[in-house]
């Protein structure tokens, strides 16, 4: 596919590889914690969403945008959480939704912990471009001055290219 050759096909591809071990590790855990467990939709939701933004953050930040050296706190860290539990806050709120319609329709436990899964699933899907979007122009980009200098060109006390 000619679009994998370029930077942003490559950065996309990278992008949704990361995204399908962060669906494999929160939907495992989110089985184990609610399918074998019995913990409540919610608490399973959170759990799942904790664990696997771990491993979703490394990939992004050093696989997809090539990123190194230590993380910034406030730049990458912060932003990178919040938008993970944003996401949490509407998948849980979607896993809650379809708990609790199963429950009144009297669901088996299996059929319950499968809706409650792909419910879990379609809700990361919505915020899946979003997310691109954000990490590609905001939190992993690589910054240019104004001038086209890259940071850390100019000499810190004379301002003059290093």
């Amino acid at each position: 596919m000619e679009m994998l050759r370029t930077p942003m096909g490559r950065k996309l591809f990278r992008y949704s590889m990361a995204s399908v071990v962060a669906v494999i590790v929160s939907t495992s855990f989110l089985i184990f914690f609610d399918g074998v467990i019995g913990f409540s939709a919610v608490v399973s939701a959170t759990l799942a969403t904790a664990i696997a933004a771990v491993p979703s953050y490394e990939m992004n930040r050093k696989w997809a945008w090539g990123k190194s050296g230590r993380s910034h706190l406030m730049k990458e860290v912060v932003p990178f959480w919040t938008l993970a539990f944003i996401g949490w806050a509407f998948s849980t709120s979607s896993v809650r939704l379809m708990e609790d319609y199963a429950k009144s329709h009297h669901f088996t436990h299996v059929s319950e912990t499968s809706t409650v899964t792909l419910v879990f699933i379609g809700a990361y899907g919505v915020l899946w471009i979003g997310k691109f979007i954000i990490f590609n122009k905001f939190l992993f980009a690589h910054h240019q001055h104004h001038d086209g200098v890259q940071p850390g060109e100019l000499d810190g006390a004379t301002g003059v290219r290093a």
